[in-house]
């Protein structure tokens, strides 16, 4: 799930930054949580847009920067995903200045007998 999750961010990220543009990936780790970022200097969006990102009654689905299609239903599916291992996924994105995908998840502790 976590290959799909993050397949699909940086799909994305590639889509819908122009050649020449940047993408960037960080990973934090703190004692409970694992922080992924993926940012990128594409088209942005505006806030009614990402209000409607991972709504599935909601048809957000926009050509990429080389006119690539897509169904609207990855983000859906990266969040279904990241709730299902108890993560968050939170978007930021300024119209013209680019996107920032963030995801958490719980670290994997392993149980001793």
């Amino acid at each position: 799930m976590v290959k799909t999750i993050f397949r699909n961010l940086m799909s994305n990220a590639i889509k819908f930054t122009d050649r020449g543009g940047k993408i960037d990936i960080k990973v934090e780790l703190n004692d409970e949580n694992i922080l992924i970022k993926v940012k990128d200097t594409g088209v942005g969006m505006e806030q009614g847009k990402i209000n409607k990102l991972f709504q599935i009654d909601q048809n957000v689905s926009s050509a990429g920067t080389q006119n690539e299609e897509g169904s609207g239903l990855g983000l859906i599916l990266c969040k279904e995903f990241i709730h299902l291992n108890k993560g968050e996924i939170s978007v930021k994105s300024q119209q013209g200045k680019g996107t920032e995908f963030s995801f958490t998840l719980p670290k994997y502790q392993e149980k001793i007998n």
